[in-house]
């Protein structure tokens, strides 16, 4: 029976018959085409539109917030992209366990929580372990696409990705740039602007 008969799109959330065992792309999308990750994905409104403008490839959605990973769900669905999904779960965890090694052409990550405390930054995603992590599930090539408005979490992610010897440093698309998030939106509502980076794995 072909992929896209067994495939339930009237659900773009996967429901996880194990998270200790890897994930299976082939259970998730009706076609296989490159993969796209973002992790953290909010309410949809960055994933969804990129989705729709580029249907030959797959994107999945990481939200540990059930309330916005339904609105995934429902903005996939009323769009109907069979190039989106979301799986409700930690970042991290997803990337080092169950995320099948160099799967993904991107990795995007936008506005994560900043944990501005200090005794709290330990709590980052963007960590000293994070390059590590994202090569893991990186094809060659493949890039992690970061954004954020504060200043102090900026200088972390790139004084992380600077010391990673296994990236380089490359430009954002002007396409991608431009496609906002809803955090993104907001923010240059009231003036403040994005800090954005990327960097391609060697």
């Amino acid at each position: 029976m072909a992929a896209s008969q067994t495939i339930d799109l009237t659900n773009l959330v996967y429901d996880f018959k194990s998270i200790v065992d890897p994930l299976d792309l082939g259970e998730l999308f009706p076609v296989a085409q490159p993969l796209e990750v973002e992790l953290g994905c909010g309410d949809a409104s960055f994933l969804a539109e990129y989705a729709r403008r580029h249907p030959a490839t797959n994107f999945l959605g990481v939200e540990r917030l059930l309330g916005r990973i339904k609105k995934l769900d429902r903005k996939g669905r009323l769009a109907r992209l069979t190039n989106l999904r979301g799986v409700r779960i930690e970042s991290a965890y997803f990337l080092q366990y169950l995320l099948p090694a160099q799967c993904a052409e991107a990795v995007h990550i936008y506005f994560p929580d900043p944990w501005p405390k200090k005794k709290h930054h330990r709590h980052r995603l963007i960590n000293a372990a994070f390059p590590s992590l994202a090569r893991r599930v990186l094809r060659p090539g493949g890039v992690v696409y970061l954004r954020t408005d504060d200043r102090d979490y900026f200088a972390q992610m790139t004084e992380v990705f600077g010391a990673a010897a296994e990236f380089e440093r490359v430009a954002t698309p002007e396409e991608l740039a431009g496609v906002l998030t809803d955090f993104e939106r907001g923010f240059q509502a009231q003036g403040i602007p994005t800090l954005a980076a990327a960097y391609r794995s060697r």
